[in-house]
């Protein structure tokens, strides 16, 4: 199914959908204020409907593009439900509430959420795709570098995998997180408030990263690497399930982590004709996401504890910052497949 979303890809178009409850969501996720545990698991699990909440873009959007989950699944008489949703917060508020089984957010989300109770599961995750997020500047911006942004308004999506991106540009930049004036804002309202100058810098994440860049003319004054291309962040892309439906399901989704795997060794080989897929469903400017998918890395997989060990560094420093309000053990939300799990007890 094609998007009506405008080929010009301006804020303005998305900006009933994402008003509603974006704000009050976000800060529900950063501060607790989510439902409870207990809430999230009353529901009961539909085996027979598996509901996934994406983004507009990336490899779940091009997984419902295709379509070839839902016929991997029909001969077991399971129906694919698709939800979207502007951010990684919002989308795990709603993986929290019952409202969805399965969905893809930054490296941030996940913390921010186990950290207010949610009942989640890292089910897997794409490779490292550093240059897919950015910390942005007007064109004519006499900003040149992170140490400029002492003083400056800083507009992120609060919760996100770019709010992980400028504590770490920050610090390295040795300016402590009091010395900006974050500027919280879904997407759609962050680029308004770029355009207008309501915001000195903005953080994002592709393919707004993409349309600020083509559309705009925005400048980069800092990916997710240092000077000699090392990664300063990771910018995994995380899939993630409710724990009672993966408990409940995990043939389902063992069935989508392989379909992701199959899907990226495609994509990987044709990112002309991803791009083409992505342009249909979304309806977005093909020359932004052409860009986006540049930099987009491939390859869904179980998470590693190596990959866990990367997202408790997040976490810690989310609470040395006071960002989460207490510390968490993210391994606490691995999942392990119940025939997995019965053999390590063996």
């Amino acid at each position: 199914m094609t998007s009506s979303a405008p080929a010009a890809f301006h804020p303005h178009s998305l900006r009933r959908r994402l008003l509603l409850g974006a704000l009050v969501i976000a800060t529900g996720v950063a501060y607790g204020l989510l439902a409870s545990p207990a809430q999230a698991q009353s529901s009961t699990v539909n085996g027979r409907e598996l509901r996934i909440g994406y983004q507009k873009y990336g490899t779940l959007t091009l997984l419902k593009a295709r379509g070839t989950l839902e016929k991997r699944l029909a001969p077991q008489g399971i129906t694919v439900k698709w939800t979207e949703f502007p951010a990684g917060p919002q989308l795990l508020e709603g993986l929290n509430v019952g409202a969805i089984d399965f969905g893809t957010v930054g490296e941030a989300p996940p913390i921010f959420a186990q950290a207010a109770g949610a009942q989640l599961a890292y089910i897997g995750n794409e490779p490292p795709a550093p240059t897919s997020e950015a910390i942005v500047v007007p064109k004519a911006s006499a900003l040149k570098s992170v140490a400029d942004l002492r003083g400056k308004r800083v507009a992120l999506n609060k919760g996100s995998n770019v709010h992980y991106l400028l504590v770490r540009q920050l610090e390295r930049a040795g300016i402590p997180w009091n010395e900006i004036q974050p500027v919280y804002l879904p997407p759609a309202d962050a680029r308004a408030a770029f355009e207008r100058g309501a915001a000195d810098a903005w953080v994002i994440w592709d393919p707004f990263l993409a349309a600020a860049e083509k559309q705009l003319g925005a400048r980069v004054l800092a990916d997710g690497r240092d000077a000699a291309g090392r990664n300063v962040v990771s910018n995994h892309q995380f899939y993630l399930a409710s724990r009672p439906y993966a408990n409940v399901r995990p043939d389902v989704v063992n069935a989508i982590l392989d379909e992701l795997a199959q899907l990226g060794q495609w994509a990987e080989k044709h990112p002309k004709d991803a791009t083409q897929f992505l342009a249909r469903e979304t309806g977005l400017d093909a020359g932004v996401l052409a860009l986006a998918v540049s930099r987009f890395a491939y390859g869904a997989r179980p998470v590693t504890a190596e990959v866990l060990a990367e997202q408790q560094r997040i976490a810690d420093a989310f609470v040395t910052l006071k960002l989460i309000p207490k510390p968490i053990k993210v391994a606490d939300a691995a999942w392990q497949p119940p025939a997995a799990a019965a053999t390590a007890q063996r």
